[in-house]
């Protein structure tokens, strides 16, 4: 991360104050040839240095200082949960959990000298996420009209060489349903994917996921809104969607179109509200009116939830699991994570605080995944 003083807000903030160069200098115990080289942009001040001179000018560090991304820094993505907010704080926690991931890169079993490729130039146009939906399914080979599984997924993903790592972040605390981090000194990819999902969720998660995985160029809201096009597309495409559509416009009543969304939705394991997204962006397109089931199919979504368990109780059962079983289950995933985790906790002697920072669990949990690897 490369840092250069603000300094448009600096003399904003010295105007302001009535301060010059040579009252700094005096004020700071420095020369007044550090304070002029400061404020060319040509050095930067010693963090005690920089905290005083917050103080003097009445700024706050992040106004005083600009914090630049380098080529190599952590790539993240990930939206919140529901209408929460992603902030600089959630970015530089992500951001942190790659520096550690760094690490773990001689331990993968990648191949040394070939990379997957990426999408030349991905767009969230209608037709092209489309026809990106129908190549994949042909490529993992699944009918247009046939639900996609977690194994379909699963063989994408270790077919492009990343690194999945299933986590237990719970349904109500600060974390997002999946995490993705592009290491561009290695070009590697991890996505963490939260188990304490709804079941009916999880899959349009890791088509998500995937998404980002095809189209790194892509940042920010501008990636996002792709996975999200992508994941819709790849489990209800639009050979689906118009036929619901045809299907949904015979039932005048709003009441029977909803529960017919839910009974698609439960044949191709994903949640009503995929289904209904995905037959009104195909209505869009087609210039046909969307349906109106809104607040109506969002209760309907929550409620189709209810009556299953999360992915982690379905795997585990309502306790946690046992770290030989977690592990267990991420080696079923195809995922080299553990392996890699092990070797380098061996090397480098590595207790269970790295476990706990890399995966953001509680420590006793990390005591026992360490306890199980090492």
């Amino acid at each position: 991360m490369q840092k250069r003083l603000a300094l448009p807000a600096i003399a904003t903030a010295m105007e302001k104050s009535g301060l010059s160069q040579a009252s700094l200098a005096r004020e700071l115990d420095v020369s007044r040839e550090s304070v002029s080289k400061w404020l060319r942009g040509a050095s930067l001040p010693r963090p005690e240095k920089l905290l005083k001179l917050a103080l003097l000018l009445g700024l706050r560090l992040d106004e005083l200082v600009i914090r630049e991304p380098s080529a190599s820094d952590p790539v993240v993505a990930f939206r919140k949960r529901g209408a929460s907010k992603t902030t600089e704080a959630h970015i530089a926690r992500a951001k942190d959990t790659g520096r550690l991931l760094r690490q773990l890169v001689p331990y993968l079993p990648f191949d040394e000298f070939l990379q997957p490729g990426t999408l030349k130039d991905p767009t969230v146009d209608y037709g092209y996420v489309q026809r990106l939906a129908n190549r994949v399914r042909e490529d993992i080979g699944v009918a247009a009209d046939d639900p996609v599984d977690y194994g379909h997924l699963i063989d994408r993903f270790h077919d492009t060489q990343t690194v999945l790592v299933p986590v237990l972040w719970g349904k109500k605390n600060h974390h997002e349903n999946a995490l993705h981090i592009l290491l561009p000194d290695s070009r590697t990819t991890w996505v963490f994917l939260n188990l304490d999902v709804e079941v009916h969720d999880f899959k349009f998660w890791m088509a998500h996921e995937l998404g980002h995985v095809l189209a790194p160029q892509l940042r920010a809201n501008e990636g996002e809104d792709f996975a999200d096009a992508f994941a819709g597309a790849l489990l209800f495409p639009e050979l689906l969607a118009s036929r619901a559509y045809a299907e949904l416009k015979q039932h005048g009543n709003t009441g029977q179109q909803i529960n017919r969304i839910k009974d698609i939705a439960e044949k191709y394991l994903i949640s009503p509200i995929t289904v209904y997204y995905e037959i009104n962006r195909r209505a869009e397109h087609a210039g046909d009116p969307p349906l109106k089931l809104e607040p109506g199919i969002f209760g309907a979504a929550k409620n189709l939830s209810k009556g299953y368990y999360s992915v982690s109780e379905t795997l585990f059962g309502e306790d946690r699991p046992p770290a030989a079983d977690y592990i267990a289950f991420a080696r079923e995933l195809q995922s080299p994570f553990f392996e890699a985790l092990k070797g380098f906790l061996r090397d480098k002697a590595k207790g269970p605080g790295f476990i706990q920072s890399v995966l953001d669990i509680p420590l006793w949990d990390a005591r026992e995944i360490h306890a199980a690897l090492v």
